[in-house]
């Protein structure tokens, strides 16, 4: 008998690819276009996407559903990220996007429906270990895969980086655990970018052409800080140098990050000066420090240790003396750490250089190729 998937249908042309290649393998495939939160004073291309989603699976003779997980995406989406930043923190709504919507509500609402495994065009793969995954007989792609060159004691599922690193999402997916990898299935993690734009054209799908979204689902176009100002009051605060001296203003310092190089207004300045960025933030005094030299130094707001909480290790466990590499945001540089862990010990990350890193964020953890999991920046 076919096993059942459930995809996510975006409208864009990632999923599409995906739900092709799924039906191709021989898959029974249900398109799901997921429907989320959007603020009254946004305009919302919502139903645009429907639209674009329904001749998706119209053209590829499948089911389609909506499913309305606006409550969900509302409570632990935008609720989350407006009072993350209220506190001061940095926090990232596609990571709690993909934990509690695509693979928390969508996931449990799919197979109480009777789906094998759920879908979406995530640019990320999933392994089984050890080696007992027969491949599939023609030239169709593998949606599961052999960890290659990798033998590990016990079965487990792991999450592997896209070969597409311009692409990749496995940024993303740090809080997935076990048992939900294994009703998950990333049907374009093995390809680039490039290629599923052919094969979109191959499968003569309506979305081919369609351009790829940008930014935050629910924001659109619109900038974050206009977005946060609808629920967090401006209030005018100092700019002050590494050195404590005043050189500008800013409304509101819960608005700003780490390592951000605008919107603030710096009035004392040399014509030969550097752009500034973002060093230090005071939350109770509502002041910005800011500096313009190169390199992140210590005592210029980097860090070379951080604490982790919300910490979840998809298949193993970090070894203390190994040497891994941290991704503190989404296409930042890989940094080289190493992980101290342990039952009643909090979960610290030694990085070999000073990063800049605010809390709030997600720092995931990567061994080499395989997305080890993660936590938040305490």
């Amino acid at each position: 008998m076919k096993k059942i998937v459930f995809i996510g249908l975006s409208g864009g042309v990632d999923s599409a690819v995906s739900a092709a290649l799924l039906k191709k393998q021989g898959y029974e495939v249900v398109g799901v276009f997921i429907r989320t939160w959007h603020p009254d004073f946004l305009e919302c291309n919502e139903e645009e996407e429907r639209q674009d989603a329904m001749r998706v699976a119209a053209h590829l003779d499948i089911p389609f559903f909506t499913f309305d997980l606006a409550d969900v995406y509302k409570k632990e989406v935008a609720d989350y990220m407006i009072a993350e930043y209220k506190a001061g923190r940095t926090p990232n709504p596609d990571v709690m996007c993909n934990k509690e919507v695509k693979f928390g509500a969508f996931l449990k609402k799919a197979i109480s429906m009777g789906a094998d495994y759920v879908a979406t065009g995530h640019y990320a793969q999933v392994y089984d270990t050890p080696f007992n995954f027969e491949l599939p007989e023609g030239p169709t792609p593998v949606l599961r895969g052999r960890a290659q060159g990798r033998k590990i004691g016990r079965d487990g599922i792991e999450l592997h980086k896209s070969i597409d690193p311009s692409k990749d999402q496995s940024y993303f997916l740090w809080t997935l655990r076990q048992e939900q990898l294994k009703k998950i299935l990333f049907p374009i993690g093995h390809l680039k970018k490039s290629e599923v734009r052919k094969l979109a054209k191959k499968f003569n799908l309506p979305v081919a052409e369609k351009k790829d979204s940008q930014g935050i689902c629910f924001l659109g176009a619109v900038d974050l800080k206009d977005f946060l100002k609808h629920y967090i009051k401006e209030k005018k605060g100092k700019v002050k140098n590494e050195k404590g001296k005043e050189i500008g203003f800013h409304n509101g310092v819960v608005f700003h990050t780490l390592g951000e190089r605008h919107g603030f207004t710096i009035t004392k300045k040399g014509s030969n000066d550097k752009r500034y960025y973002i060093i230090k933030k005071d939350i109770k005094k509502n002041i910005l420090f800011v500096s313009n030299s190169e390199g992140f130094l210590p005592d210029k707001g980097g860090l070379r240790e951080v604490v982790l909480n919300n910490v979840n290790w998809i298949f193993e466990i970090p070894k203390p003396n190994k040497e891994y590499t941290a991704q503190i945001r989404y296409h930042s540089e890989f940094l080289s750490c190493k992980i101290l862990s342990g039952v009643g010990h909090p979960t610290e990350v030694i990085f070999e250089k000073p990063v800049l890193v605010a809390s709030g964020q997600s720092c995931v953890i990567y061994d080499k190729n395989v997305c080890l999991g993660g936590g938040v920046v305490v």
